[in-house]
């Protein structure tokens, strides 16, 4: 049996973006490392790992505004 674990972040194309980072990037809201998984489309479906999964919006205040989330997934 084939288990699917995801979500889907919907917003206005343009308007945000879904950055996945690590627990640091989470913590300090920025992107680093440099070759981070970025989804733009507005209707974004991330397969989740084991573990904690960190996603943030990288436009300029929205994380540091409370645009972030983790996931856990055991």
């Amino acid at each position: 049996m084939l288990l699917y674990i995801g979500t889907l972040f919907n917003y206005p194309h343009g308007a945000h973006n879904v950055v996945v980072v690590s627990k640091e990037g989470y913590d300090g809201c920025n992107t680093t490392p440099s070759d981070a998984k970025v989804y733009t489309s507005g209707n974004d479906q991330v397969t989740l790992v084991n573990g904690f999964n960190n996603f943030i919006c990288s436009y300029s205040g929205h994380c540091d505004s409370g645009m972030k989330i983790q996931i856990y997934v055991s």
